[in-house]
């Protein structure tokens, strides 16, 4: 499980495009959660942690970001059918799953925002 470290600032020193995105997702660490997060106006909990660890997961095991059609999927197995659905995704990401969790998981842009869809 991820764990937000102290403030680093250390998004300066990172290549992104104009939108904040990470260039490279392996340039990414546990420690920018919370600058990504708060460049994003979005303060971190529990369960927004716990999405942006299984993006990352997901990536690391498949090499691609999982839609979130397969986030919701994993979001039934661990909370239940309650909250495993794109209304609450979008409580916790108010600008669309792809556009904020994507980004404070250190992804690229998506080419297609098929992610939100």
């Amino acid at each position: 499980m991820l764990s937000v470290a102290p403030q680093t600032r250390r998004l300066n020193s990172l290549e992104r495009d104009e939108e904040g995105f990470l260039l490279d997702a392996s340039q990414w660490h546990p420690a920018l959660v919370e600058e990504l997060a708060e460049e994003a106006e979005l303060p971190m909990n529990a369960e927004r942690l716990q999405i942006v660890q299984y993006i990352r997961d997901y990536y690391e095991s498949h090499y691609a970001v999982p839609e979130a059609r397969t986030l919701l999927k994993h979001m039934r197995s661990v909370w239940g059918a309650e909250k495993a659905t794109r209304r609450y995704l979008y409580s916790l990401f108010p600008r669309g799953y792809g556009q904020q969790a994507c980004k404070i998981a250190g992804m690229r842009k998506p080419r297609k925002l098929m992610l939100d869809v």
